[in-house]
């Protein structure tokens, strides 16, 4: 019902909050979701407290119980993936394809930490020394805090959440005050499943109120965030104060570089899909198309005219293939970016503002044509439907501007040579490369970062997920 409140999980309560947050849908803002409640300072402490009493035993107990535990999470939300890509999609506004999908990549991030649960390896090493044993294992770093952004509200608390449990933490879980509702589902099903109590708690609300208690409690002992760069500074200054370990992925200006020898559709639909969908909220966007000279024009004439037939409306109508912006406020900050790309000089193809049959936040993507890197549209991340497309003479200079950026998450090249690829992939600055496939789209069970000014500390998901939510003892013994 649309006027129930959605409580925190505290200690294996659901308790309510201090105020309540509208969860209201993008493409139709009439659609009141539901009131989820916010938490409190005082709320935080308890969660925290339960936290701490539940470490107790989570850490000990047999990693059979953690897999279980997620096993059965990761069914759930595969049997209810039509409900729960729904909700998303109302909240959102991904389409219902992309809201199923990123569900799915949920229960499929769920289940394989279900199976490294019981693979968390050490060493056995022989000393220096006669008679000596040495063992070096991991074991879980303690109670952890969990912050996550409004753009993938299922996908990216996941991948954070399942390797916590897996290595024994206990969780303190703060998803987006715009996107609470698949948050909220997760700490269902976790409770459904038998999470025990305090092992995993909610509180929901601002960052400003929920984060920042988060960031100051003494028994917090690790933070993992997901977000903009200018709060991810923030947190990381905060959390060095009180030497919390500290995890941050935030922003992108990807490069998806287009040589003369690349096979047009490839490059187009690599583009289009990495630029514009998911209305290009998404850290891993292609927002800087940079294009050789020989196919720049004809690579932007099929651009623009496979934009042209792009369907954008209603997240939950299955014609669509782009949702509306995520608010009001993304949308007069991208509007404000299309502005000034024209301003920039650039020539501006798309990017306005359209009526749907509800009231909503739609726009047209946009491109900008005839841009040079150091405009402001080709420097800031804008995280909204918006591409540059910049002309080069040559492999060196396509390198050069790729790298010439303050982020360092995503790069792509689309190129025939093998040469190129080679070269692409040694020399980009950045965290992940892809070679004639869009930069935004990964698997869930290899290393997910960036360098510079995208990410900061061990990287999320697949294995090396451990480096983070684990510390690492040796052990020394003597026999006699």
């Amino acid at each position: 019902m649309a006027d129930k409140v959605y409580e925190n999980l505290i200690g294996g309560r659901w308790v309510g909050g201090s105020d309540f947050n509208e969860n209201r849908n993008p493409s139709n803002v009439e659609d009141l979701i539901g009131l989820y409640a916010r938490a409190s300072t005082d709320d935080v402490g308890q969660a925290v407290v339960a936290a701490k009493e539940a470490l107790k035993s989570w850490s000990m107990i047999s990693p059979q119980v953690r897999a279980d535990l997620l096993e059965r999470v990761g069914n759930i939300i595969m049997t209810r993936k039509e409900e729960l890509g729904l909700l998303l999609a109302r909240e959102e506004g991904k389409t219902i394809a992309e809201g199923i999908g990123e569900t799915v990549r949920a229960a499929q991030v769920f289940k394989f930490f279900s199976g490294e649960a019981l693979r968390n390896a050490g060493d056995v090493l022989a000393s220096v020394r006669p008679d000596v044993d040495v063992d070096v294992t991991r074991e879980p770093v303690g109670v952890v805090g969990l912050i996550t952004p409004w753009n993938f509200p299922i996908a990216i608390p996941a991948w954070k959440i399942a390797p916590a449990l897996c290595y024994g933490n206990t969780v303190v879980f703060k998803p987006a005050d715009l996107t609470p509702g698949c948050g909220h589902a997760l700490a269902e099903i976790l409770a459904e499943a038998g999470c025990p109590a305090g092992v995993f708690n909610l509180v929901m609300g601002r960052g400003s109120v929920v984060g920042n208690a988060m960031l100051a409690h003494p028994d917090i002992n690790a933070i993992s965030f997901t977000g903009s760069v200018p709060v991810g500074r923030g947190i990381a200054v905060e959390a060095a104060k009180g030497l919390k370990k500290v995890q941050l992925e935030m922003g992108g200006k990807n490069p998806m570089v287009v040589m003369d020898d690349a096979d047009l559709d490839i490059a187009v639909g690599a583009c289009l899909n990495g630029a514009f969908f998911s209305t290009g909220q998404r850290c891993t966007a292609s927002s800087r198309l940079i294009v050789q000279s020989g196919i720049h024009d004809a690579f932007v004439e099929k651009l623009q005219a496979a934009m042209s037939g792009l369907v954008v409306g209603d997240a939950c109508d299955l014609a669509t293939q782009i949702g509306p912006v995520v608010s009001a406020a993304q949308m007069a900050s991208n509007l404000d970016y299309v502005a000034l790309a024209a301003h920039e000089g650039a020539e501006v193809f798309g990017g306005e503002q359209v009526n749907g049959k509800t009231e909503g936040f739609y726009q047209r993507p946009a491109l900008f044509v005839n841009a040079h890197n150091q405009m402001r549209v080709c420097r800031e991340e804008i995280f909204g439907p918006c591409a540059s497309v910049i002309k080069v003479s040559d492999f060196d200079e396509a390198l050069m501007l790729s790298n010439d950026t303050e982020f360092g998450l995503s790069a792509g090249i689309c190129t025939a040579s093998l040469k190129y690829a080679r070269e692409f992939k040694r020399r980009s600055e950045v965290g992940m490369v892809m070679v004639n496939l869009p930069t935004a789209g990964v698997d869930y069970h290899v290393p997910f970062g960036g360098r510079k000014g995208s990410s900061y500390g061990s990287r999320e998901q697949g294995r090396y997920a451990a480096e983070f939510y684990t510390t690492v003892k040796t052990a020394y013994s003597f026999a006699g």
